[in-house]
């Protein structure tokens, strides 16, 4: 259900591969005027801005680097400025991964992604539980929905975060602020300044809309258990 807009506006990373319009549909759910956006500048400069991921790692942050969003991204985490990075997205701040050899992440999580070791199926396509490692954090249980091949299975010290099963543990998502490491409470926020999510909240029903409604200082729209 669309509720009045608070004048939030989400600023959307162009990476090249991602699909743009369900996080679009996720903001005008929540009542958030989405902005797609390639200019580094209006990325640093905004007040709550998201890195989606659809495709392969290594061709995404070359697009990232051409336009110079890797450093608006870098200069936003470090400030606690508020950022979300959804699959691909979320893999994209590690280091590196294995989906692309000799590419460098963004680093900003210290962690390699690897392929997942399972005999499942892969990509890892459907719903599956989401289980905080802190009761208390801001992340809740409930299920989501992933579109995975690849994953991290260590939560880095100074975040807190949850986990899933596909077969093996893995980190389903991370949050970084307010809370858990450096900087806290960016603003008066209730909210981590960094929400890492493997799965994707604009596919995961009622439980993803409350998960975005909140981060974005939004009122939640209730959620699964």
């Amino acid at each position: 259900m669309m509720r009045e807009n608070d004048g939030k506006r989400l600023f959307i990373v162009v990476t090249g591969t991602a699909n743009l319009a369900s996080i679009c549909a996720l903001c005008r759910r929540a009542g958030v005027e989405p902005v797609i956006t390639s200019n580094p500048d209006a990325l640093y400069g905004a007040d709550y801005a998201l890195l989606p991921g659809v495709g392969a790692f290594g061709a995404a942050l070359s697009t990232l680097r051409k336009t110079g969003m890797d450093g608006a991204l870098a200069g936003r985490v470090a400030e606690g400025r508020p950022t979300m990075g959804i699959c691909l997205g979320m893999q994209m701040l590690c280091a590196a991964s294995e989906e692309s050899p000799g590419a460098q992440g963004l680093g900003l999580v210290p962690l390699c992604v690897e392929k997942f070791k399972t005999a499942m199926p892969l990509p890892q396509l459907g719903w599956n539980r989401v289980e905080p490692q802190d009761p208390d954090g801001f992340i809740k249980s409930g299920w989501a929905y992933f579109a995975n091949s690849y994953r991290i299975t260590v939560i880095p010290e100074g975040f807190g975060g949850a986990f899933a099963t596909n077969g093996e543990k893995f980190v389903a998502a991370l949050e970084f602020g307010h809370g858990y490491g450096s900087p806290r409470g960016y603003r008066g926020r209730n909210a981590p300044s960094l929400l890492l999510c493997q799965f994707h909240p604009e596919l995961s029903g009622a439980w993803g809309l409350d998960l975005f409604s909140r981060w974005m200082g939004l009122c939640g729209q209730g959620r699964q258990s």
